[in-house]
């Protein structure tokens, strides 16, 4: 113990400005790395890749142990090589976040599509959406904003049909050919429906005590969490309404709330490009689910 606190007092009697800069930019690193594993199944196992690391840490430093210690040093390596694959789902949605937000789409990302900025479309998607509640009609519509879902709307049935309340009827009626899968609107119209959507490898919809939440909330989950497109799910079960955006779940909203919610997404966007940056890389919190 006296030779490790010794080993401590020798490390901050050495510290200057540039070792402070150090500290902060791996503090940073830290900061990224957990903020975007938040709420996600990983979390848990990296709780656990952090308690077992510091727990080697204080048996070797500790304790004078050659054979233990030995055996740790050459499984490092080991486990190094192990974390990009286990945790590879979220460093790939990190990297692609990272993508959406880069410096050289900063000036064409801060515009919304004009299209869908209409209150004519928008609230033709409140009075479906309300209805179908109402009805307790499954539905999923998929709002798309700056980054494209051509890849999406090919599995679907192509329809570039005018946005409104009877034709999302329609389509989400159970038992209909097109009622199975997800509409997909671009630019005020509706481009496709029964699309398949991505499902979610998050833990958001696993640890909700709630059963009615299936496939529909699970692809609008995965379709936030690999673009930065809207969606809005009605339950079968129950007939609440959610929206998900950016990984996040909001969850049994009114049909006012859930216009407001839309009119805050595409109204026009005047922030700074540095504040676009920070906004993709890092999604208001205020859009996580309610409990």
């Amino acid at each position: 113990m006296a030779n490790f606190l010794n080993n401590l007092l020798y490390i901050f009697q050495r510290l200057n400005w540039l070792s402070v800069l150090d500290i902060l930019l791996v503090t940073l690193i830290f900061f990224a790395v957990l903020y975007s594993f938040r709420d996600t199944q990983a979390m848990v196992l990296l709780r656990g890749v952090i308690f077992l690391v510091v727990t080697l840490v204080l048996f070797t430093t500790l304790v004078e142990l050659p054979a233990f210690s030995w055996l740790v040093q050459n499984a490092l390596p080991a486990l190094l090589v192990a974390i990009p694959v286990v945790f590879a789902p979220e460093i790939r949605r990190a990297l692609e976040r990272l993508g959406r937000a880069g410096i050289f789409t900063l000036a064409a990302t801060s515009m919304q599509p004009a299209d869908v900025n209409t209150p004519k479309a928008l609230k033709a998607i409140v009075e479906a959406a309300t209805r179908l509640s109402a009805r307790q009609h499954g539905a999923l519509i998929v709002i798309q904003r700056q980054d494209n879902l051509e890849q999406y709307i090919e599995t679907g049935v192509q329809m570039h049909a005018q946005v409104t309340p009877e034709l999302l009827l329609q389509i989400f009626y159970p038992d209909t050919p097109l009622h199975d899968g997800a509409v997909i609107i671009v630019d005020g119209r509706i481009a496709a429906a029964a699309c398949v959507m991505p499902l979610s490898a998050s833990g958001v919809l696993n640890r909700s005590p709630e059963r009615q939440m299936g496939l529909r909330h699970r692809a609008a989950l995965g379709v936030s969490e690999v673009s930065d497109a809207v969606s809005i799910v009605v339950s079968e079960q129950s007939g609440s309404i959610s929206i998900s955006h950016a990984g996040r779940m909001i969850r049994r909203i009114d049909p006012e709330r859930l216009e407001k919610i839309l009119a805050a997404f595409f109204r026009p966007d005047t922030t700074t490009p540095q504040q676009v940056w920070i906004k993709r890389f890092f999604p208001p919190r205020s859009t996580r689910k309610d409990e």
